[in-house]
């Protein structure tokens, strides 16, 4: 019985904060304005940085969950300037690659890459564009996860031994060269020299690789690599990427740490004058980013939220000033201090819970605008802490406003006019 009367004190006292906040319908909607805007920015941020962190991981792991990228920096994203030490040295060789291939039994294919120092110019009649790069590798690299073949195939290693002059091209090459047109069989021109087409790899997901970035494979040229070095004599510095045995990731990491220490004649000593990173390792270098920007930027939505909350409990002493007399003929009826209290307390949290709704609607709204733009994502726990947390704030900031009104004294409250 108790319980059903506590119950319908609750509903009573809801029904009653329900009418005050209707009755003052925009004074209630400034209130909770910064609510809203508070609510809103969670919204958003959240819903860049996990679309951010989604599209980026796809991009990464494009490239297959083994793969291992090494090259003479660490591969991954840099922050701040390269040392001396690291500006001096040495590249990275085709030998490197072979003796990878040769001495890790948990590494199942090696491929080295050979490009050209800059972004070459590629020809086809009339038409012509700058690419990422043109890469010569070895064929083995059709066999790894990251090499799907839209049209033709991939060259041979008798074509490679040979230095024949052909290449696979990627997928915005082919729609700008060949519009209209089979680009299978045709030749183009990289930097004036002459290539025939004998594949066309499927176009990929490519936000985070520019026009310029070597990573992005729908704007580069693969050639064989002894045709790569028949081309560009002149280029010594090696990028190398393996791919690891299902299941045996660390151990290839290992393998490949100590083989290149020991051709590099690094000291036990000394750190490795070698980058090795993988898609894991990469993504959680972007996370850590990514949620350093998110903590500053929740911080900055942070204030809007305690604006609205100190607006909320300003409105709230209005409020309990302007309904004294209410508050002294609900006690003298026999309203008890803490039905006078949830009654405030559940004002404070609708109007705050209805300012971050407001939020929340308008965030999603937000979001589906930048969605044609760029990569966002709404995490389900996004709208869910919108909504906790401007609950939490109606809690906070309208315990003072119920705890003043519920200690009025009856008499006194009756008398005021």
């Amino acid at each position: 019985m108790q319980l059903i009367k506590r119950n319908l004190g609750s509903i009573e006292s809801f029904r009653m904060a329900m009418a005050t906040l209707k009755a003052h319908k925009f004074r209630s909607f400034l209130t909770v304005l910064g609510v809203v805007i508070g609510t809103l920015t969670v919204m958003v941020i959240s819903a860049f940085i996990a679309g951010l962190d989604k599209q980026f991981q796809k991009d990464v792991e494009s490239f297959g969950t083994n793969a291992i990228f090494i090259y003479k920096f660490n591969p991954g994203i840099h922050m701040g300037r390269l040392s001396p030490e690291e500006r001096m040295r040495k590249p990275l060789s085709y030998e490197d690659a072979i003796a990878i291939k040769e001495l890790c039994p948990s590494v199942e294919y090696v491929v080295p890459f050979l490009s050209s120092d800059f972004p070459p110019k590629v020809r086809y009649q009339d038409q012509e564009l700058y690419v990422s790069q043109v890469q010569g590798t070895l064929p083995e690299y059709d066999r790894m996860a990251s090499v799907h073949i839209a049209e033709g195939r991939f060259f041979t290693e008798t074509e490679n031994q040979h230095r024949s002059d052909v290449c696979v091209i990627g997928a915005d090459i082919a729609d700008k060269l060949f519009t209209g047109l089979k680009p299978l069989g045709r030749q183009i021109l990289v930097d004036e020299k002459p290539l025939t087409v004998i594949g066309v790899l499927e176009k990929q997901d490519s936000f985070f690789s520019g026009d310029g970035d070597g990573g992005n494979q729908n704007r580069a040229v693969y050639t064989p690599y002894e045709t790569i070095r028949k081309m560009y004599p002149q280029e010594k510095d090696h990028f190398v990427m393996a791919q690891a045995a299902e299941g045996k990731m660390n151990q290839a990491i290992d393998e490949i740490t100590q083989v290149l220490r020991r051709r590099r004649n690094v000291p036990f000593y000394k750190d490795n004058n070698f980058g090795i990173a993988t898609p894991e390792g990469i993504t959680e270098q972007f996370r850590q980013i990514t949620g350093g920007i998110a903590i500053l930027m929740f911080a900055i939505s942070s204030v809007g939220l305690l604006i609205g909350g100190i607006g909320v409990m300003n409105i709230m002493l209005v409020s309990v000033t302007e309904r004294t007399k209410e508050i002294g003929v609900r006690k003298a009826i026999g309203a008890r201090q803490r039905d006078i209290m949830r009654q405030f307390l559940i004002e404070a949290i609708a109007l705050t819970g209805s300012g971050g709704l407001l939020g929340i609607l308008i965030g999603w709204l937000l979001t589906l605008l930048v969605n044609l733009i760029l990569p966002v994502y709404v995490p389900t726990w996004a709208p869910i802490a919108g909504l906790t947390v401007s609950c939490g704030i109606g809690l906070i900031f309208g315990l003072w406003p119920a705890r003043k009104a519920a200690r009025l004294d009856p008499i006194e409250s009756l008398r005021y006019e």
